[in-house]
């Protein structure tokens, strides 16, 4: 739990989708990917992680669908920049902690930032990564936020349609 964002974590998920951290209006009604802006959802359902396109009121259903979310850094902000390198190196540690228990098969990072912060790494490239992160394959997709504004919907899509293809044989069927 995030200060009033839940996760959605069950054990062995094929997928943990991790943002860097809990938006404002996502903390204050307890839902992941709650902005009108935001293109979380869309994208899932586009990318055919889901069979119809969830709300964000919905968000604990997404386990049953072998994802789960989860973020990087508890403190909610209205901007990822407003967290702190600080917060993001400490971040790590539980979030490794979290992965290491739930033991999903992939954790995927929303966004470039939160995980080069998290791995001390400075270039970081889309798509499946080299190294693992608390036994779990790692993959960088875009970030869905509407403050994203370097990526279509189509581009988010594409991305994360890579990473289902990559996951599929895992995945329940729907």
């Amino acid at each position: 739990m995030s200060d009033g964002l839940p996760d959605v974590l069950a054990p062995g998920l094929v997928v943990v989708f991790c943002g860097i951290n809990p938006g404002a209006q996502a903390a204050a009604t307890g839902h992941n990917f709650v902005g009108r802006s935001n293109r979380f959802w869309r994208a899932v359902y586009l990318a055919g992680f889901t069979p119809t396109e969830l709300s964000a009121e919905e968000d604990q259903t997404f386990v049953k669908y072998g994802c789960g979310l989860t973020v990087a850094v508890a403190r909610p902000t209205r901007k990822a920049e407003e967290i702190t390198r600080e917060e993001m190196f400490a971040g790590a540690a539980a979030l490794r902690a979290k992965i290491e228990h739930y033991a999903p098969r992939t954790i995927a990072f929303l966004g470039k930032a939160a995980f080069a912060a998290i791995m001390t790494q400075r270039d970081v490239t889309w798509g499946p990564q080299p190294a693992r992160f608390g036994g779990a394959a790692v993959w960088v997709v875009p970030n869905p936020s509407g403050l994203n504004r370097g990526f279509s919907l189509d581009q988010l899509v594409e991305a994360y349609s890579a990473l289902r293809r990559a996951v599929a044989k895992d995945l329940p069927s729907t």
